[in-house]
């Protein structure tokens, strides 16, 4: 295992491994190992360099690396990446983005988490940009310090982390970023605008998944876009799939018996199919069989597709409850929910509220509310819920609210633990009736 002693002083891991420690590699390259190595890369034809380092044996399908996903929605699985699949997302960055040796590249998403590995680490390795590491993208004021040394153009991160830079960066701080690209989750159009306001970029949204390495689709501003006559932001969207990527929507309940396409802005099942699908699941030919069908691989997410070729995420197929035989929305109620929640402008940038559900006798299934302490009543909150125009159905009932301490989140990403949530909500509920 590769690591630092430093981490794992500060962690107290106890790791059953051999342990490879990054600080005792400093002092191992000698004098003469280090003026041999400079006579080679400035001497050296990169073809000879590749044949004497064994980089000719490497076969584009080979595995580069196994990630495994990040386990919000079950039990991490082991996703191998080849480096086709890599290099082709690297690529697809590079032309969407118009990525420069003048840019210099924010990397504080983890490594082991696939758009840290491939946007921050592979996209530094492989082309012009510079890159500046730190090891927590939460530590907001070392960030903000980092930025401003450095001169960051280009930042990647989650909702969570840029809620933290919001209120603790400065706006000096930030000042030459021209490129905020969000993903793992969907983009609150509040907190774009709120860190407009105050850092004069808005963040754009992606989006993608680990088994497609991991990026699919993304917005691009206006700035560096290389196609001047097309549209390259749409609120609302993921942006337009990578070039050399297909994207198509199915009715998910005749998947996987029909994949015909539905038209346009019909919502259904998204498949992405290119030379980002990976090669399979570790050790689990069975599951990926069932993800992948004829090169397409099934993102489990419900999406449409627009007349402009944009891509808009409208829920998880796994983030959906059927009651009473009715596919209800949780993302949908959970919007309403928090604009009637929050209180101020610091409410509108916190989690403060999510939905999850429960099995149900009566129903087949039961939304839960999982939140944290509220400026408002239950019964206020219901008031407002009744009156917002969501179908009866779709309003939680008065026994179905959870306060927590904290919603569950991933600490390495930011991302919300809808398997964490769900364990929450059957400790407390189980399998019970609706109140209502």
């Amino acid at each position: 295992m590769l690591t630092s002693k430093l981490f794992v002083t500060k962690t107290k891991l106890q790791i059953d491994s051999q342990l490879v420690y990054a600080e005792d590699f400093k002092e191992m390259p000698t004098k003469l190992d280090k003026i041999v190595a400079g006579i080679q890369a400035y001497t050296v034809p990169v073809s000879i360099l590749e044949r004497m380092f064994g980089l000719t044996k490497i076969q584009a399908d080979d595995v580069l690396t196994i990630i495994f996903t990040s386990g919000s929605t079950g039990e991490p699985k082991g996703v191998m990446l080849t480096y086709h699949n890599v290099r082709s997302n690297v690529d697809g960055i590079e032309q969407m983005f118009q990525l420069k040796a003048s840019d210099v590249l924010l990397g504080v998403l983890p490594l082991f988490h696939s758009f840290g590995f491939t946007g921050t680490m592979w996209c530094v390795l492989a082309l012009e940009p510079k890159g500046v590491y730190h090891f927590n993208p939460l530590d907001a004021r070392v960030i903000g310090n980092l930025c401003e040394q450095h001169k960051t153009t280009i930042m990647m991160a989650t909702p969570t982390f840029l809620r933290g830079y919001l209120k603790r960066c400065d706006k000096e701080q930030l000042q030459t970023v021209d490129l905020v690209v969000m993903g793992a989750e969907k983009m609150p159009i509040d907190l774009a605008q709120a860190f407009q306001d105050k850092f004069g970029v808005r963040p754009i949204e992606g989006y993608g998944t680990t088994e497609l390495s991991p990026v699919v689709a993304v917005n691009v501003p206006d700035h560096r876009s290389s196609a001047a006559n097309q549209k390259g932001t749409k609120e609302g969207s993921v942006g337009r799939p990578l070039p050399g990527s297909n994207a198509k929507v199915v009715d998910p309940d005749k998947y996987p018996d029909t994949s015909e396409e539905l038209g346009v802005d019909q919502p259904g099942l998204l498949l992405i199919k290119g030379p980002n699908v990976m090669r399979g699941y570790l050790n689990k030919p069975e599951l990926t069989a069932k993800v992948i069908r004829d090169g397409w691989y099934n993102t489990g997410d419900i999406a449409k597709i627009d007349a402009e070729g944009f891509i808009i995420i409208t829920d998880r197929a796994s983030r959906f409850s059927k009651i009473g035989g009715e596919m209800v929305p949780h993302i949908k109620v959970e919007e309403v929910l928090k604009k009637i929640c929050a209180s101020g402008a610091e409410d509108e940038n916190e989690l403060l509220v999510v939905v999850t559900s429960v099995p149900d006798e009566k129903k087949g299934e039961r939304l839960i509310v999982v939140h944290r302490p509220l400026s408002k009543s239950i019964d206020q909150v219901l008031t407002e819920l009744n009156a917002s125009g969501l179908p009866n159905l779709w309003v939680p009932s008065r026994d179905s609210f959870l306060e927590v301490a904290e919603i569950p989140q991933l600490g390495a990403t930011g991302k919300l633990d809808l398997k964490g949530l769900k364990a929450l909500a059957l400790e407390k509920f189980g399998a019970q009736s609706s109140g209502s």
